[in-house]
């Protein structure tokens, strides 16, 4: 099992040294914290204890490097809260242990470092003293430790303990898609770019085509260290370094976040639910410049407060939205730190709800409390899905929106998707993903709109599929209107015949003059047979004094069934006569005259140049016939 701990408490009360007495490893990297005696950067070491592996993250304890404090608190498992015995709790004993707290931090050590310098009245002051700063807390029950990094006394009983609190640390469930926010980024002489950080989601495999966000760029895992080693794959809640392909070192920089390509969004907006430090000296207000640390990233934002009063007074809960000044990549559930923009004092933390937020208007602020308290009331991810997709606008996703939203590992957001199918929370059609009450609304809307056609247009066989998309689906994608339709279809509700949509009840009722004009059309080409007049001259006939309008819809109906078959603009013919004559033509190709030329098919269907030449014609392009010369080949 592969743990992270974290370090946390004021300066110079041996955080590194202590680190060094557990690993023998010196945490201190960099020259200069070596000359200054603190702590300025991230430093990291391990320590193998069996049944867990542990991954220290040692973070600076002066004010002046909190910004790197944060950088290392984002993704630890337990916290040791250092504080130096004859000291007790200072102030940055008190923003380290507050940021851990609003960071979800539940597990954690306390330590009383440097006991070798206090007396026993000293020590239980220091003890007294922690108990407050944790009383009321979710870690007001954490073993207290006492040692000395410098003799080495109580390092083997805090070994234990943290084999003990690590046994308590939940496994990870692993959700969320590849998440590696980076802390450190150098380059190595004949790799190029490396990048560190702790392995937050997932997993990153060697030779994977990733991200760098928010810039966007396309990378390749080269090769991958845990822990000084190299390994095939790397796994959530590992300290990792990862070498990069395709990307020079002097564009990766701390704060980047890389993950798995093509699926989260960078966003200038995020809305969150956040608590403002008892400790504070104002409150939290709309317009308000802001810092945020966002995984190993700071970046400034104005904060809109999502109440009626524009503000969020100390030690109170309350939602806001985020406007970053930079885009920065956020999943749901992700923890983040507020400092005031000058002095830089932390002032609160909070979580994310919605990447995805718009900009709120005054007046739509009651709506956005009532969806961010119903997105999280359930907490699963099922019903998360379905409501993300019920408040869309036009109440749709695709599986990329509801990746980029939920940042759910491929075969997670799938089996989601799949539950609220089969419960019926959600359809899905083709490309995207629909709400039950949507889709439903719109099959009503779709029977609304045939039935209004076919009052207004009785004689017309049904509406184009095209029209009705335009009146019932406008702007949806053609995957939702293609499932609205095989719904119906299914229900039998409709029948669809090529491009024409109809309801199934549908029946064209004709009045006497059109039944009238019907019969008169159908008995003069069936009479006619291959002499047939012009088109005009037979509906001028027939009309009876209809409407011309009137008059092409009812013609109209004859060619839509077949039983009269345009040869040309001017001639149609009854479909049984064109039958007649195509058998007739076969007949003459059977008996071994498979040609025949204009002369021959006039005397074979008894009929002049004016018709010969159409009909011939009409079978090239129906392949009955097909031209070769001055002659027709029978096929």
């Amino acid at each position: 099992m592969d743990i992270i701990v974290g370090t946390a408490g004021h300066i110079d009360h041996g955080k590194t040294a202590l680190i060094k007495a557990l690993t023998g490893v010196d945490a201190d990297r960099l020259p200069e914290e070596k000359q200054r005696g603190i702590t300025i950067d991230l430093g990291f070491a391990e320590l193998d204890l069996g049944s867990v592996h542990i991954g220290f993250v040692d973070v600076p304890g002066h004010e002046r490097f909190v910004k790197n404090m944060l950088a290392g608190a984002s993704g630890i498992d337990i916290v040791l809260l250092v504080v130096a015995a004859d000291e007790g709790v200072m102030p940055q004993t008190r923003e380290h242990f507050e940021i851990c707290r609003l960071l979800g931090v539940e597990n954690a050590i306390i330590v009383l470092n440097k006991t070798d310098l206090a007396d026993n009245e000293t020590l239980e002051m220091a003890k007294l003293d922690v108990a407050e700063l944790v009383s009321g807390t979710s870690v007001e029950n954490a073993t207290v430790v006492c040692v000395s990094a410098r003799t080495g006394d109580g390092i083997e009983t805090l070994r234990n303990e943290l084999t003990t609190v690590a046994s308590r640390v939940g496994s990870r469930e692993n959700q969320i898609i590849s998440l590696l926010s980076v802390d450190r980024s150098f380059s190595v002489k004949g790799l190029g770019a490396v990048v560190t950080g702790t392995l937050g989601h997932g997993r990153i495999d060697e030779g994977a085509e990733m991200q760098l966000l928010p810039n966007g760029f396309n990378v390749r895992v080269r090769g991958i260290q845990v822990h000084g080693k190299s390994v095939k794959a790397a796994f959530q809640g590992q300290r990792v370094a990862v070498n990069l392909g395709g990307i020079d070192h002097s564009k990766v920089e701390r704060g980047m976040v890389l993950a798995e390509a093509g699926i989260l969004r960078p966003t200038h907006m995020i809305d969150a639910d956040i608590e403002i430090l008892a400790s504070a000296t104002k409150p939290l207000r709309t317009r308000q410049r802001v810092r945020v640390h966002i995984g190993t990233v700071e970046v400034l934002a104005r904060i809109q407060v999502l109440n009626n009063s524009g503000e969020i007074e100390p030690g109170k809960h309350g939602y806001v939205q985020l406007r970053f000044e930079s885009p920065v990549v956020a999943v749901p559930g992700d923890r983040f730190i507020l400092r005031s923009y000058s002095p830089q004092i932390t002032v609160a933390g909070g979580s994310v709800l919605d990447n995805a937020a718009i900009k709120h208007r005054g007046k739509e602020i009651p709506a956005v409390r009532k969806f961010l308290t119903d997105l999280t009331q359930d907490g699963d991810s099922v019903s998360m899905v379905s409501f993300l997709i019920a408040n869309a606008p036009g109440s749709w996703l695709t599986f990329a929106d509801l990746q980029a939203r939920t940042g759910f590992e491929q075969n997670v957001l799938r089996s989601v998707i799949a539950e609220n199918i089969r419960i019926g929370s959600i359809r899905h059609c083709g490309e995207t993903y629909v709400a039950r009450a949507e889709f439903e609304s719109l099959i009503r809307i779709s029977e609304s709109v045939l039935a209004d056609f076919h009052k207004k247009e009785p004689l017309e066989k049904g509406i184009a599929r095209e029209a009705l998309r335009d009146k019932a689906f406008t702007h949806l994608p053609n995957g939702i209107f293609l499932a609205a339709l095989a719904a119906l279809e299914s229900k039998g509700t409709i029948f669809t015949e090529k491009d024409t949509v109809r309801l199934s009840v549908h029946q064209a009722e004709l009045s006497p003059r059109e039944q009238a004009f019907c019969k008169s059309i159908a008995s003069t080409y069936a009479e006619a047979g291959l002499a047939v007049p012009k088109l005009d001259e037979v509906l001028t006939a027939a009309s009876g004094g209809l409407d011309q309008g009137v008059v092409k819809k009812l013609f109209a109906r004859f060619l839509d069934s077949g039983e009269i078959v345009k040869v040309t603009e001017e001639f149609y013919f009854d479909k049984n006569v064109i039958a007649g004559l195509i058998t007739t033509l076969r007949k003459r190709a059977a008996a071994g005259e498979s040609t025949i030329d204009v002369a021959q098919f006039k005397d074979l269907a008894g009929v002049s140049r004016k018709y010969a030449i159409p009909l011939l014609e009409y079978f090239d392009r129906t392949r009955v016939t097909a031209r070769s010369g001055d002659k027709r080949v029978i096929l």
